[in-house]
């Protein structure tokens, strides 16, 4: 389907700067208000989105799992409290890297005190599970990779799959369930004729729909692609860079 050379179609064309209008920084404002349903469940997003990358880059700078569930906790504890959001300016550029130069800040103060932060000491208390947790770290490469390269990779895994998931319920949305569970593998990459022949046969299609339905598939694919990141840099100048950063993360 597709080229056939394996290789990515081009993504489409940057999004205009209305895409801008609601944002992760718009997000992490709206998550050190005043404490109102809104302001939680704009931190529970967060929380869903950057929690484990964040535990992961604790994990990896030498913490044990409790210490790092207690400093992730403590890291979006402080910013509901708006000590955090409080610096928040979307010129400066990502949110993930305003996040992670948060994190380190907020880790910095953190070894300066005597007794580190403990669940739900007078802090909002985001719950996560650790044991969850826990067994996707014990899959992360065992060899000396950095920090900030896991949290790279973490982060340009957790955006894909949030991709993933919304495109899912979008076929589902529509009747077209066992099309997408057909076809999701090939998003990124063409599969060989005799695997082409057998996914169209298997969905009842002829090779040609099936191939119609892919390219179809893959420009929504990457138009979610597009939105997600849009919602994470100041720019619309700024997608397309974030999306090559995001596919080196994961080669690496």
């Amino acid at each position: 389907m597709g080229s056939g050379n394996g290789q990515q179609a081009p993504v489409p064309p940057a999004a205009t700067s209305d895409s801008f209008a609601t944002t992760r920084w718009t997000l992490v404002l709206t998550a050190g208000g005043d404490g109102s349903t809104r302001s939680r469940d704009a931190m529970a997003e967060l929380c869903a989105l950057y929690w484990y990358p964040l535990y992961a880059f604790i994990r990896r700078r030498g913490h044990d799992p409790d210490a790092a569930q207690d400093l992730t906790q403590g890291f979006f504890a402080r910013m509901l409290e708006r000590d955090i959001v409080a610096t928040a300016d979307r010129e400066r550029g990502r949110f993930r890297s305003y996040l992670l130069g948060a994190l380190q800040h907020f880790l910095a103060d953190e070894h300066d005190r005597e007794h580190a932060l403990k669940r739900g000491g007078g802090h909002t208390t985001i719950s996560r599970d650790l044991e969850t947790a826990e067994q996707r770290y014990a899959l992360e490469p065992s060899h000396d990779e950095t920090p900030e390269r896991l949290f790279d990779k973490r982060w340009a895994s957790t955006v894909l799959r949030l991709v993933l998931a919304e495109l899912k319920a979008e076929f589902e949305a529509e009747g077209k369930a066992e099309q997408f569970e057909g076809l999701k593998a090939y998003l990124v990459q063409d599969p060989a004729d005799a695997t082409q022949a057998a996914a169209a046969a298997a969905l009842g299609m002829t090779p040609g729909a099936a191939r119609v339905a892919l390219h179809r598939m893959r420009v929504r694919y990457r138009g979610l692609l597009r939105e997600q990141i849009a919602q994470t840099v100041a720019s619309p100048a700024d997608v397309d860079e974030e999306i090559r950063d995001l596919f080196v993360a994961l080669r690496r």
